[in-house]
């Protein structure tokens, strides 16, 4: 078993802010003085210290932990979404129509709902009777669900096919440098361009 290089102060304030926020631009400004810094200077460095190995161990053993704390993962949210499609507005009306009270409904009905307007009147003047008529139920949107369901990665429905090939039949995008075959002069000159640009 490999031992796992030790984090620097700012390296493992960088880990933690990364898995609070999962934005490595926002991370890398949380954990470094980055006020003089250009952006592009911002995400390039952000950019290489998340490729790290003990940067990304790191940062897999936060989400882990987080993930056993919270016991959420993809099937977790995957079973989620799947109640959430199945939510029948049947399940919270009698079968005289009337609204169940709301202590009958399914969970999944009164943890999901984003908002619910009731409105009581008495039918009888002597009060032995009321009625609850349902003004508003606003439950979530199912189109934007299924949507949802559609791209967690195990279901993969609107997995796009993406052909990285050029016209010649390689990989190799058109108008590609091959560093290898760029002179000693010419690699120092692009270099010296991208350090005056991100200073």
């Amino acid at each position: 078993m490999t031992m796992m290089k030790k984090l620097t102060e700012k390296e493992e304030l960088y880990c933690r802010k990364y898995v609070e926020l999962l934005n490595q631009r926002q991370a890398y400004m949380a954990s470094r003085d980055t006020e003089r810094m250009k952006p592009n200077t911002v995400d390039r460095r952000a950019s290489e210290l998340h490729q790290k190995p003990h940067i990304q161990a790191r940062i897999n053993e936060l989400m882990a932990e987080r993930e056993q704390r919270l016991q959420i993962d993809a099937d977790y949210v995957l079973r989620r979404l799947v109640e959430i499609d199945q939510m029948d507005v049947l399940d919270i009306l009698k079968e005289d129509g009337a609204l169940k009270p709301i202590s009958e409904w399914p969970k999944c009905w009164r943890t999901t709902l984003s908002g619910l307007d009731i409105n009581t009147t008495v039918t009888n003047y002597d009060e032995t009777t009321t009625e609850n008529i349902l003004k508003k139920i606003k439950w979530p949107d199912k189109v934007k669900n299924l949507e949802l369901i559609g791209k967690h990665v195990r279901v993969g429905a609107f997995r796009e096919q993406l052909d990285h090939t050029s016209s010649d039949g390689s990989m190799t995008p058109k108008g590609a440098i091959n560093i290898g075959e760029l002179s000693d002069s010419a690699m120092a000159e692009i270099l010296k361009a991208r350090d005056a640009a991100d200073s």
